[in-house]
């Protein structure tokens, strides 16, 4: 391989493992083995008469000239897979393959089942779901779409508020029946929280009482922390402790009255402030039909008022 024949697949790969890190992920993502992949690279390395990549014991990294190689050919690789799919497909189905990153528990209860509907309506379309709490760049990663939850950091992205996060105290009615319900939020501190732990410590949990203007952080603790969302809503569905979780979460429990919401008056929340969930995706892949369909449905299902927090509207009219 010179430098005037480059192999596309070998640029394909150097992107893969540039956007990984990882030999071995971009060998599982080609269905390839990692002694491939690695000699495809150094082959690349040996055209381009410049090493691309510092080898680690359990990863690589970009050198400079790896990193200014990898900004073009990542944009010339979009641009051609877009071309190709507009060629490939000229009529108005969806088609191709659809990457998609969210926080776990909100991919796992929120657009597994909303994927799933999409793709019945466009059988042509393949999704690859990537679940992680750990906030990756879209644009590495190859992401045509990505929910984040909180603040967004300024970026090139195209980002659109999806929903408000709305945040509620619940614990189950075993644990209230041998525990009681707090009447205050300052009641916790006698209760069993159950708190996430992820990559920015123990949550804090605060509260905004009506009528004032900022919420006030309450020191709760409990037996159980868990990097694991779905886990503490086990524990608590089990009678273990009271959670304080968004209503993407528990809106289904609540419904059923295997959780029970408590201090309704005070608004809960995780950190100071109002938190949002964003959709991510870049000008180029909003362009594309797949992620424009996928979007059309997703803002057509999830707005003016998202299914998990209508249980509350349902909640008030039976009781009024």
């Amino acid at each position: 391989m010179t430098i005037n024949h480059l192999d596309l697949n070998a640029l394909r790969v150097f992107e893969r493992v540039a956007a990984t890190g990882s030999f071995t992920a971009a060998a599982h993502h080609f269905h390839r083995a990692v002694s491939s992949v690695s000699r495809q690279i150094r082959g690349l390395e040996e055209a381009l008469g410049q090493p691309l990549f510092y080898r680690h014991t359990r990863a690589v990294t970009l050198t400079e000239a790896g990193w200014r190689y990898y900004e073009e050919v990542r944009e010339i690789l979009e641009r051609l897979d877009l071309a190709s799919e507009a060629l490939a497909h000229p009529d108005t189905e969806p088609s191709g393959v659809l990457r998609i990153n969210a926080p776990v528990a909100f991919g796992q209860r929120r657009i597994v089942p909303l994927l799933h509907r999409f793709q019945r309506r466009h059988p042509a379309l393949q999704a690859e779901l990537q679940l992680d709490d750990r906030v990756v760049d879209p644009v590495r990663e190859g992401h045509d779409i990505t929910f984040r939850v909180g603040d967004l950091s300024d970026s090139s992205l195209v980002a659109r508020r999806l929903a408000p996060m709305h945040y509620v105290a619940a614990a189950a009615p075993r644990y209230l029946e041998a525990h009681g319900a707090p009447a205050t939020p300052e009641a916790l501190a006698a209760h069993n929280c159950l708190l996430y732990q992820g990559e920015l410590g123990r949550q804090r949990w605060y509260f905004q009482a009506p009528g004032e203007r900022a919420s006030t952080p309450h020191e709760v603790a409990g037996n159980l922390y868990s990097n694991d969302a779905i886990s503490l809503l086990q524990a608590a569905l089990a009678g273990q402790g009271v959670v304080l979780f968004p209503t993407w979460l528990i809106a289904d429990e609540l419904a059923a009255g295997t959780l029970v919401a408590l201090l309704e008056s005070w608004r809960g929340e995780v950190v100071p402030g109002q938190r949002d969930i964003h959709v991510l995706t870049t000008e180029r892949r909003r362009r594309t039909r797949k992620v424009r369909a996928f979007l059309d449905y997703l803002f057509d299902t999830l707005q003016p008022i998202p299914p998990w927090d209508r249980w509350q509207e349902k909640r008030d009219a039976e009781t009024s």
